[in-house]
């Protein structure tokens, strides 16, 4: 193949990763902890609260608390500042 050939192929699969990744249809999990995934190979969503699970399926968002970013809030709050 010639050199231009390979560099359009090269160039058209860059792209196309850019879009699957951009459109949420490839993920990748960077905060290094393991999520853990069901047999289904779907992910593990026992334990999550409603609104954690709407989150997830509407934004592909998985919970702070399960990406060591965050610890769990405390019982005396919500654990949010100057928030009703």
């Amino acid at each position: 193949m010639e050199k231009e050939t390979i560099i359009v192929i090269a160039v058209a699969a860059l792209v196309l990763l850019v879009v699957l990744f951009a459109t949420g249809i490839v993920k990748i999990n960077l905060s290094g902890k393991a999520v853990a995934i069901d047999s289904s190979g779907n992910l593990d969503t026992t334990g999550w609260t409603d609104n954690e699970k709407m989150n997830y399926e509407m934004h592909g968002t998985v919970p702070a608390r399960l990406q060591g970013k965050v610890s769990a809030p405390a019982s005396s709050g919500s654990g949010m500042v100057g928030g009703c």
